[in-house]
């Protein structure tokens, strides 16, 4: 049994429980003496906050610990969607007050995705400009296929391949289909020829990347004016296009105030999609213009190619209900790491 991890995932829940509830919420059978130093001791580390003295103390998570400490997803969606104890309403201070405080990446994560990175720009020299684009077009086609199907497109690899590279559409698909593939090779092109395009977000910029996304398809442009639902899941994304609005500009703030490259492209990639700020194409709009954010600082961008779609979405949803990173962090890292290792 590991205490420390049942403790937070308990208080993660039961905000501002008292030790006893604690002990009776995760069935602890030891000592009080061996409860109060598990607790004593994330409260030193940070992971937990305490609130009044004596009789009354209670706990509740650090943003840091909320944020980023591992939740058993297997756990979590074993219960259905209207079983889970979930945040259903927009969190106004996750952008504002909570997120600017945290560091996302460990100092381990950070020197692994800086390794990383290098050996991407040791590479990037070894290359010729022909090489380059090869790889890129490479990773395009990767990243079209597999943006659309985790949207539910049922292209296969190569029938995208066959239809980006010869504009040859696929027998018993529909046109819908192969628009939102051509519309991804369209997207990532205008990025490629305007390489700092994103070097500084911006909601008309991001406005920009959803209409090259959504071109020809039967979606509304811009910011929507109506209340939507989200498969799935009972969380519900703002309804009123000033507060969207405003969502959206301060998650620019957010995102251009950070220095660190890796954390601006993951929560451009988060939010966006928690956002919900058009009436489809949020997730992506979100894919297109995080790998944007990395191109236009010289970064590798990420084809997705490898992560199973259910897995992506059930990090997706997690953040959603429980504003929490933790599982779409390991995605955006081992994508990375498979990114720099499969195409450069």
């Amino acid at each position: 049994m590991d205490i420390s991890r049942d403790i937070l995932q308990y208080i993660h829940y039961n905000p501002l429980s008292s030790r006893d509830e604690i002990a009776k919420g995760i069935s602890f059978e030891g000592s009080d003496a061996t409860l109060k130093r598990a607790i004593a001791n994330l409260v030193k580390i940070g992971d937990i906050i305490v609130n009044g003295k004596a009789r009354a103390t209670r706990y509740k998570l650090s943003d840091q610990s909320h944020l980023l400490m591992p939740l058993d997803l297997e756990t979590y969606f074993s219960e259905n969607i209207d079983e889970r104890k979930v945040q259903t309403a927009f969190n106004y201070e996750l952008i504002t007050k909570q997120l600017p405080k945290v560091s996302i990446f460990s100092e381990d994560e950070k020197a692994h995705l800086r390794y990383l990175q290098s050996v991407f720009q040791k590479h990037l020299g070894e290359m010729s400009k022909n090489e380059y684009n090869k790889e890129m077009e490479r990773l395009g086609i990767d990243l079209s296929w597999k943006s659309s199907q985790i949207e539910g497109n049922t292209y296969s690899l190569l029938e995208t391949e066959r239809l980006l590279r010869e504009s040859k559409t696929a027998n018993g698909k529909t046109q819908e289909e192969a628009t939102m593939l051509l519309n991804h090779k369209y997207a990532l092109r205008f990025i490629l020829n305007n390489p700092d395009y994103l070097e500084h977000l911006s909601v008309s910029h991001i406005e920009d990347i959803h209409q090259l996304l959504t071109k020809g398809l039967s979606v509304d442009k811009g910011i929507r004016r109506r209340r939507i639902g989200v498969t799935g899941t009972n969380y519900h994304p703002l309804d009123n296009e000033h507060q969207i609005r405003e969502a959206m500009q301060d998650t620019c703030n957010l995102i251009n105030g950070k220095k660190d490259v890796f954390e601006k492209a993951l929560l451009t990639l988060v939010l966006i999609s928690y956002i919900q700020a058009f009436s489809d194409g949020n997730k992506r709009t979100a894919r297109i213009t995080s790998n944007a954010i990395l191109i236009a600082n010289g970064y590798c961008p990420l084809s997705f190619r490898s992560v199973d779609s259910i897995d992506y979405k059930k990090a997706m949803l997690i953040f959603y209900e429980q504003n929490n990173l933790f599982a779409f962090k390991q995605i955006f890292m081992e994508q990375f790491e498979f990114a720099v290792n499969e195409y450069f």
